[in-house]
């Protein structure tokens, strides 16, 4: 297992209950022993102009998750974890009604910095984006 210690789906939507994971109505929906999955709907306040869903919204709940995935594997009393990086392949229109799926897994987890792979599906488990987040640990 990499996380640090064990944390439930309850704990991490604490965190994904305020801010933007907030407005976007981001969630977490599973944990295992090495990935980290969340949901999004596909709602108006996620659609760009021509009514299909904005790639910035996937580059939302990519580095969302990757980033409470790193939080979860240091020690958040003596460490930040902030995005340095993140890159989006965006493969397929997510069109609204659907709900979005990110599955989380590290690429590699050093001792400054972690990049984890982020791949987003829609309920149909077709591939919307593919996305690569780079974040940087910081002594508090």
């Amino acid at each position: 297992m990499i996380w640090k210690k064990p944390f439930s789906l309850d704990e991490i939507n604490q965190y994904f209950g305020i801010n933007m994971t907030k407005h976007l109505d981001i969630r977490a929906s599973e944990i295992t022993d090495n990935s980290i999955k969340a949901t999004m709907p596909i709602t108006e306040k996620v659609l760009q102009p021509f009514g299909i869903l904005h790639g910035g919204a996937s580059v939302v709940l990519a580095e969302s998750v990757g980033s409470i995935a790193s939080a979860l594997v240091v020690d958040t009393e003596k460490y930040n974890v902030v995005g340095m990086e993140v890159n989006a392949n965006h493969l397929r229109p997510g069109k609204q009604g659907s709900t979005l799926e990110a599955t989380c897994t590290p690429i590699h987890l050093g001792r400054t910095t972690h990049v984890w792979d982020i791949k987003i599906h829609d309920e149909k488990n077709k591939l919307i984006c593919i996305s690569r987040l780079t974040v940087a640990v910081v002594k508090k």
